[in-house]
Formats: C-alpha cells, structure tokens, sequence
C-alpha cells in the first residue's frame, strides 16, 4: 500500500493530508508532530486583550484524523535517511514513498536578548503572558516590533504584530486608559510591511501617526535588555515588549543532505518538490520558493503550497510528472479589535480596502468555519 508521510500539524499538514486523502483514497497517511492537536494561531493576537482564551484555540486531532484515516506518530523529527524514504523522530522511525515536509520554521535567536520580548506566534503560552503582563501594568512604555533573517529577506511575519499593536490600541482606548501608556512600533525596515503593498504601508503609517503612536523604523536593532530596546537610531524604554524575529527553518533540516537557502530554510520549487529529493515536497514557511518578493509566510499561503504538493505527489506516485505550480498570492485581515482592513496581492493585481467593522466580523466567521472543518 502507498504510504505519504506528513511533518507537522499546522495549516499546511492538515491541508496536504486531506488534499492527499481526496487523491488517493487507499493510501496510508502518517502524519508526525509533537502533539495531537492544531493551534489557530492567526487568533492568539486576540488572547492579550481578552476576546480569546488560549485554550480555545486549541483543537484536539482526534475527529480529524478518524474522518480522514490518518494516522499520527508522536515525535520530534530529528532526521531524514535514504534521501527522505524514512523520517527519522526520537520516537522511532516512519518510511514512506512520499514526503510532505509541513513542519513550520522556527523563529531566529537575533538580535540578542530576544529572552527579554515576547513573540506570539510562538504560541499560546506567549499570547497569555502578553496578557498576563499587559494587564498588571497601570501605566508604561509599550513597544511592538518586527524583523526578517537577513540571509532571507522574506522570511518575516510581520501582519499579527500589525495587528497586536492596534489591538491593544484599541482596547486602551475602550477601557479610558490609552493615556497612561506611550506605545512605539519598531522595525528595521523604513517601510514596514512592504510585502502588503505600498497602498497599505502608507495606511499603517498614517494609522500609527493618528492613534499617537511612534514609528521608530530605518534603524538597525542591536539587541533588548530588560525594559529597553536597543537601536542604531537610539535606545527607548520598554514595560513590555513584543517581537517578532525574523524565520529560519527546522533545526532537524541541518542534519540532514536536504538542499537549504542562505537563511538555512529547505529549498522548493515552483511545484513544491525539492530538488535532488524525489518523492519530497517542502510547504510553508519551512521552505524558500521561487515567486515574488513578497510572498508571504501566512497560513493562506502554507495552505496553496500544500494543495499543490499533494497533488503533485499523487501525479508522482501514479507515474506521472508534477504539474501543479503553486499561486502565490497574500491575503489578509489586519484586526484592530474591533474593526478590520483587507489587503490582498496576486500575481496581478493588489487590492486594499478599508479599515470596517464587517471585516472585524469576517476574520472571527472564517476562524469558526475553519476550526469547525477541523473539529
């Protein structure tokens, strides 16, 4: 019997598997994470100011597993041997016949002291303690900033930031306390979020100037201490900060003969596949792709390479060629609490559209809809 292994259970793995499942209904499908269950993670920007719970967004696998007949190994992968054909974990081995690696990357240790900044996408337990701390403090310097690996310009993730930092605006300004606290964005970049469009750069902008916020970008960071952010344009006090470093790939992939990019993130191509790897398909934001200088590290884009790379490898394993290039395209909501703004970008055209309430209410009807299909 056919047997496709999966690496990780985010929103490229849950994709590739079901993607998989429809194409080739009697293929064995392992799927191989640490835990049995998938986090939302575009919500956790709502768990600081209380529209979520941590907890909530976190979803057994059990259901999803059952109705798509997979099977799932616990374990941290540590390897890959005989050109990708068994996975090696600390809980044993997984051979296969294809291989879709799915696992997510991991966040860079740069600048330094980053053991004083809190990132939230590295889960719920970062999300709570920006609560936690956000919601001890009266009055105090409040900053949120983002940056990219720089061996890999476009391996940043820099929308839930965007969206942290008018979140917890807003819900100062709810609570009649936005007063107390003097709030700074950073950034390397002199024009954060150039990725969205320069439409859309030019909103934030101008959103930031307008809700008092300082923007302190162009300069280089040099590293965080306790209640300080260190900059080539300056030093600034800090109560709480939060950032969001610049993304590399698995640390297993260094074991490995895996091809890498410069930012050590595992080489795809146009179809997924990578090269020198037959049967191997790298998705989302383990992997550098051809494409657009702004394509994203988003779920969105996770899940289209992912529909690719599962076709492709039912193509591979029915003896055919791949020929299924994925669409890079970015799309989505910057949340400010109560109100939200559409950006979207395609090989031809970008879009953006202003800050409402009913794109507000379409991010939560889509979280529903998308748990709902997991559950």
């Amino acid at each position: 019997m056919t047997h496709v292994a999966i690496i990780g259970a985010g929103f490229g793995g849950l994709t590739a598997a079901r993607t998989v499942r429809r194409q080739l209904p009697e293929a064995e499908i392992t799927l191989i994470s640490p835990a049995k269950d998938f986090i939302f993670y575009p919500s956790l920007v709502w768990v600081p100011t209380d529209l979520r719970r941590g907890e909530d967004l976190r979803i057994p696998l059990d259901s999803f597993m059952d109705r798509h007949r997979v099977t799932h190994h616990a374990g941290h992968v540590t390897g890959l041997r005989d050109k990708g054909r068994v996975v090696e974990t600390d809980t044993g081995e997984v051979p296969n016949d294809a291989l879709i690696i799915a696992s997510g990357g991991r966040f860079i240790d740069k600048p330094g002291g980053t053991e004083n900044v809190h990132t939230i996408c590295k889960g719920i337990e970062s999300a709570e303690a920006i609560r936690r701390d956000l919601h001890a403090l009266k009055r105090g310097h409040l900053a949120f900033g983002f940056a990219t690996n720089p061996d890999e310009p476009g391996a940043m993730r820099g929308g839930p930031m965007f969206e942290l930092l008018f979140g917890i605006d807003t819900w100062l300004r709810r609570q009649g306390r936005r007063d107390n606290f003097d709030i700074t964005f950073f950034c390397p970049a002199p024009r954060p979020g150039a990725r969205l469009g320069e439409k859309a750069v030019d909103g934030l902008l101008k959103d930031m100037h307008k809700r008092g916020i300082h923007a302190h970008v162009g300069h280089k960071l040099t590293g965080f201490e306790q209640g300080k952010v260190g900059s080539e344009g300056g030093d600034f006090d800090a109560d709480l900060i939060a950032f969001m470093p610049g993304m590399t790939g698995p640390d297993w992939a260094e074991n490995t003969d895996l091809p890498l990019s410069a930012g050590s993130m595992i080489q795809g191509d146009e179809y997924c596949r990578v090269p020198g790897f037959p049967g191997v398909y790298v998705v989302g934001d383990a992997g550098s792709f051809p494409g657009p200088d702004w394509m994203p590290k988003q779920a969105h884009q996770a899940d289209l390479h992912a529909k690719a790379a599962a076709r492709n490898v039912t193509r591979e394993l029915t003896g055919n060629q791949a020929d299924t290039q994925y669409k890079p395209e970015l799309m989505c909501i910057i949340d400010t609490y109560d109100k939200g703004a559409l950006v979207y970008r395609g090989p031809n055209r970008g879009l953006v559209l202003p800050t409402i309430k009913p794109f507000h209410w379409a991010k939560q009807i889509f979280e529903k809809l998308y748990l709902r299909g997991i559950r």
